[in-house]
């Protein structure tokens, strides 16, 4: 009996064996009945059998066992996906779940070996066709509870970020509370002043974590333009970088009307980040320069610092999350998550603008941003 039909008449004694495994994966399988511990093995076994009685030619068979094949099996991977989706939810493990796939091959082939009077050729060819068809719905399987993992990591982070607002809402307000009311001197007025660039910078980390969660989740930015200019924003941008580090001195020349429809809130904390960037990375903190101009129906603004030149290689990552640099890797201290420039990015996206970086050690570091006046 070929393959294909021994799994077919077998379809019974096949899943038994799978739920009398799945029992053995322990805790999780103490709290399943039956039903749940068979789970998708009979929808993937049938769709295992009708992938294996598809023809299928040596360079397709070549193609597939590469994951490249031209066509899946829908209702095998709707099946394998299930099944990763539901074990993830009932607490297996990647490995245990993983186990499961591994046994049921173990078990198909053993039971079928056992079953042959005079195996041919053929019958090794319908061996390599199972195997197939077990890798696609295990990769569907682990595909999609990679994806349930990394959902409920989301959000978690968005849920720990939302709750560590308020208390840090707290702090800053009642370090205001104590620099106004209070007449701090020497040592308490330092450690006022320290508790409240901390929370600050908490605060911007936090700010910063909400808004990779939202995007992982599938959200766009959201945006609430409004009539503003630029330049007053870069203006206030700056002021707030010289008040957290005194000793910077960023320069801004302004060309041209720079008035549009924009979120004042997103386009301060792309300010925010790009000019905390360079100073970061700048050389000299005082050689800092920002341009803006006005440009028919759209303003172009430009951030420049000189300092260490950022790689090729990193140019092509550099807006991509959690991404940080060669110093930070170093260990030198930083205040961010490495989300700054991934927040940029999707503040211009959502304005539909563009940006685009250059670097070099003779020329510096370049971040040039395009924002239509209105979105």
């Amino acid at each position: 009996m070929r393959l294909s039909e021994f799994i077919v008449a077998n379809i019974d004694p096949i899943v038994d064996e799978w739920e009398q495994f799945a029992a053995t994966i322990t805790p999780a399988a103490d709290y399943l009945d039956s039903t749940a511990l068979r789970d998708h093995a009979s929808e993937i076994l049938r769709a295992a059998a009708r992938d294996m009685n598809k023809p299928q030619s040596p360079a397709e068979q070549a193609a597939k066992a590469k994951g490249e094949g031209p066509e899946k099996t829908p209702s095998l991977d709707e099946a394998g996906a299930s099944h990763g989706e539901l074990r993830h939810t009932v607490g297996f493990d990647l490995v245990q779940m993983t186990s499961e796939f591994r046994h049921l091959r173990a078990c198909v082939i053993r039971l079928w070996v056992n079953s042959l009077e005079s195996p041919d050729m053929t019958y090794f060819q319908d061996m390599i066709r199972f195997n197939e068809a077990i890798d696609e719905a295990l990769a569907e399987s682990t595909a999609a509870y990679a994806e349930q993992v990394n959902r409920s990591r989301d959000i978690f982070l968005a849920i720990l970020g939302h709750d560590l607002r308020a208390p840090l809402q707290a702090v800053s307000m009642s370090t205001e509370l104590l620099l106004r009311k209070s007449s701090l001197e020497g040592d308490a007025l330092a450690c006022a002043q320290h508790i409240k660039r901390g929370a600050r910078h908490m605060a911007t980390m936090v700010s910063d974590l909400l808004e990779l969660v939202r995007s992982r989740l599938g959200r766009s930015l959201p945006i609430e333009p409004a009539p503003m200019d630029l330049a007053v924003a870069a203006r206030a941008a700056i002021a707030e970088a010289c008040a957290g580090q005194p000793q910077s001195d960023p320069r801004l020349t302004v060309h041209g009307d720079t008035s549009g429809v924009w979120d004042a809130g997103r386009i301060d904390q792309l300010l925010q980040n790009l000019i905390g960037n360079a100073l970061q990375h700048g050389a000299n903190q005082r050689d800092v320069t920002l341009d803006l101009r006005g440009e028919g129906d759209h303003v172009c603004l430009s951030v420049h610092n000189y300092g260490t030149p950022i790689s090729e290689e990193a140019i092509g990552t550099i807006f991509d999350p959690l991404v940080r640099s060669a110093d930070e890797e170093l260990g030198q201290p930083s205040t961010s998550l490495g989300l700054g420039l991934f927040i940029v990015k999707e503040v211009v996206t959502a304005h539909g603008g563009t940006i685009d970086v250059s670097s070099s050690a003779a020329d510096g570091t370049l971040f040039s941003v395009m924002l239509p006046r209105k979105v």
